[in-house]
């Protein structure tokens, strides 16, 4: 139990805005103090309106311009498998809201092929595990990067990228990436990590917001299965922060808050 309470802690904001400020800032300020170290940086992003919320706070803040964007490296966690111009695309909202206006090598973003493109979608996942392979970290053991940063958004049903509650794609240990069709929530077909391409990230950052968000995050700080609650079995090497807003809060134990990260 003591392992649980240093891993895992809780930064509270008072509203979905403030919320997206303070990890907009606190991402660029990491950033900023990585890419000053002239090293690679992996960053692996989210989608939904939180996701889209701190990237587009990040693009408007003053800090925006300390980070050598040439170093930074774009991925994302999960990706739904539609048209590349498709509204519901993760790729295309972070593009919208902060990508497209960074001065980036587009070598630099990762993305999953669309349906689009001519290819179907068990050849999207296994082109995405091919693509994480070939920055796979040179000091480590595992065929992909260690994010830095991986980004995690989670639902309602505590589901986490495409990981939704008991299905097969939480149980994958032996594949960086798999195919997921008859998602629980449309669009129903979509291309995500597993989860050991997520845990093996150096930080793990969970963003949410809202009461309907309140129970999982409940349940995810207890420790209940990752298999029923993929939110608990999210794990960063160094850190896991679940940033937060008070309505998401309302069931968080008082010990886990923390004002500093």
């Amino acid at each position: 139990m003591a392992e649980f309470w240093t891993e895992k802690r809780v930064v509270i904001s008072p509203d979905p805005a403030a919320l997206a400020e303070s990890v907009a800032a606190r991402f660029l300020s990491r950033l900023a103090k990585m890419t000053s170290e002239g090293r690679p940086v992996h960053v692996s992003l989210t989608g939904g309106s939180m996701g889209s919320a701190v990237l587009a706070a990040a693009a408007r803040h003053p800090k925006l311009g300390k980070v050598d964007w040439s170093l930074v490296h774009f991925w994302w966690s999960d990706e739904r498998f539609v048209p590349r111009d498709d509204d519901d695309r993760n790729e295309k909202q972070a593009r919208a809201a902060l990508l497209d206006g960074l001065d980036i090598p587009p070598a630099n973003i990762h993305a999953a092929s669309a349906s689009d493109e001519g290819r179907d979608l068990d050849a999207a996942a296994a082109d995405y595990a091919r693509e994480l392979e070939r920055f796979r970290d040179e000091n480590g053991t595992d065929p992909w990067p260690s994010f830095d940063i991986c980004f995690l958004g989670v639902g309602p049903d505590a589901h986490i990228a495409s990981l939704f509650p008991d299905r097969e794609e939480i149980r994958v240990t032996d594949a960086a990436v798999v195919a997921v069709r008859d998602s629980p929530k449309p669009p129903p077909e979509r291309v995500t990590m597993t989860r050991p391409v997520i845990n093996s990230s150096q930080r793990v950052w969970l963003v949410l917001a809202g009461t309907d968000k309140a129970s999982a995050l409940g349940l995810a700080l207890a420790g209940a299965s990752y298999q029923s609650v993929p939110a608990a079995g999210a794990k960063g090497r160094r850190r896991t922060i679940f940033f937060v807003d008070e309505a998401a809060a309302s069931q968080v134990p008082v010990e886990l808050i923390t004002g500093e990260y």
